[in-house]
């Protein structure tokens, strides 16, 4: 799981979303946690409500009431979410909660039994529901009869663009089928037409999020082919904007969007949630992959596209794991020779399988293994950033602070999670959203500096 970080929560980065506010107008705060594609459904709350006349307040005294959107993956989001609840209960005292830890409303009313109303993940009628009960929406026909552009709580020129809903996957681990469902693809029209108002909006960069995007479509009874993610990239990379694939499982058919890689439609990028190396690892896991067959996998999409960028995610101290098995992964990635990689370790979470297997990995093994694997994975990013010394690529540009500082990424970089390159010479005259030419001067271990060309 990749949280938020600070500058994403509404309630700290009121500048996403501050906005003048008419006289009577009810208006509604919101704090939004967890990863992406809670933060998408953050974002259509939040439009939905706009629509109906309701303002979005920046802080929670400006609130008549307050939404947290929860996350309930692991225990230390679980513990996050709680927290954020009481600090809203204590600074607002009308409190709304939804999002997946919304699917055990009684532990959350158990700690918080002020809430108003608890609803569980992408319920966005319930949801409204319970605004409409707490807060009576109050629109002025003249100034609300058509809704306003829709709520984005990321920077302008990049969006999230949710393509479906829930897993089919059993993981032991994760409980996400559970708080989610099974997988519900969005009908491709609906995707593309959503894609295009993004795009004509100024969005340069479209991040396509779900919990297993490789999968998208695959739930339909009647397609026109066997796996729709091809076409719907190929789509995506007719509208002009950067498409950045995140989440995608290493099936077989994932080796034919690397073309569109290759042709420049779709940014040479790849997320994908490896999770282990070792075959009994993953068979503890019930993962439908084998670190033999990914390596392989791996070396296909080199061929077709040399210059592609591999990001993923481990566990380490999964129960039952040996040294000789974990000593695999660490083998695996040095021939994996992956870019971008995370690592966590291994928490029981209330309700997964996982918690029942036996021979867990006490706390201290488990940090000294992240600490192993974490030194050689930055060896390797390190390594491989020093070759793009002396290179000349195109970046984006996030920010630019007041000492005319610019923050940009790469192809290779998704925002929040990877790495960045900046430019701290006449720079100050860029704008967020503008794609420049650089050369590459310096490397580190995770980001780059460059200058214009």
């Amino acid at each position: 799981m990749v949280q938020n970080p600070p500058d994403l929560r509404p309630d700290l980065a009121s500048a996403r979303v501050r906005e003048s506010r008419r006289k009577g107008q009810p208006t509604i705060g919101m704090v939004s946690l967890g990863c992406p594609k809670a933060l998408v459904d953050s974002e259509r709350i939040l439009t939905r409500l706009r629509a109906e006349g309701y303002g979005i307040s920046p802080d929670y005294g400006g609130a008549d009431a307050v939404i947290v959107n929860t996350c309930g993956f692991l225990d230390s989001a679980k513990a996050e979410s709680l927290g954020a609840i009481g600090e809203a209960l204590a600074e607002n005292g009308r409190v709304i909660v939804t999002g997946c830890l919304g699917a055990e409303p009684e532990y959350i009313t158990g700690a918080h039994p002020k809430v108003l109303a608890v609803t569980g993940p992408h319920q966005y009628e319930q949801v409204l529901d319970a605004v409409h009960a707490a807060v009576p929406p109050a629109p002025d026909p003249f100034v609300d009869l058509l809704p306003k552009a829709e709520v984005s709580l990321t920077p302008r020129h990049y969006s999230y663009l949710k393509i479906s809903e829930g897993c089919n996957h059993k993981c032991k681990f994760c409980i996400i089928p559970d708080m989610r469902g099974k997988l519900v693809s969005r009908p491709q029209k609906a995707v593309l037409r959503e894609a295009e108002r993004l795009v004509e909006a100024g969005v340069k960069e479209l991040l396509v999020i779900s919990q297993d995007t490789s999968a998208y479509g695959t739930d339909w009874a009647e397609r026109d082919s066997k796996f729709p993610i091809t076409q719907l990239a190929r789509d995506l990379g007719q509208l002009g904007a950067w498409v950045r694939m995140h989440y995608v499982y290493p099936y077989p058919h994932v080796r034919d969007m690397i073309p569109l890689m290759a042709e420049g439609l779709v940014l040479p990028y790849l997320d994908i949630p490896f999770q282990h190396a070792h075959p009994d690892v993953l068979k503890r896991m019930a993962r439908p992959a084998a670190g033999s067959r990914t390596l392989d996998e791996i070396a296909a999409w080199r061929e077709i596209c040399p210059d592609i960028t591999l990001r993923s995610t481990f566990i380490v101290g999964y129960p039952g794991e040996t040294e000789a098995e974990f000593q695999t992964l660490l083998d695996w990635l040095d021939e994996a020779q992956l870019d971008r990689v995370g690592c966590f370790q291994y928490e029981d979470v209330a309700g997964a399988r996982s918690n029942a297997l036996p021979d867990h990995v006490p706390d201290e093994l488990k940090q000294e293994r992240w600490d192993r694997f974490m030194e050689k994975a930055q060896a390797i990013s390190e390594a491989k950033l020093a070759k793009k010394v002396g290179q000349v690529i195109q970046v984006l540009v996030d920010d630019v602070d007041d000492e005319g500082i610019a923050t940009c990424r790469t192809k290779a970089d998704a925002p929040e999670i990877d790495g960045n390159l900046f430019i701290d010479e006449d720079a100050g005259h860029l704008e967020p959203g503008a794609f420049v030419t650089v050369e590459v001067d310096e490397a580190g271990e995770y980001d780059l500096w460059g200058r214009l060309v």
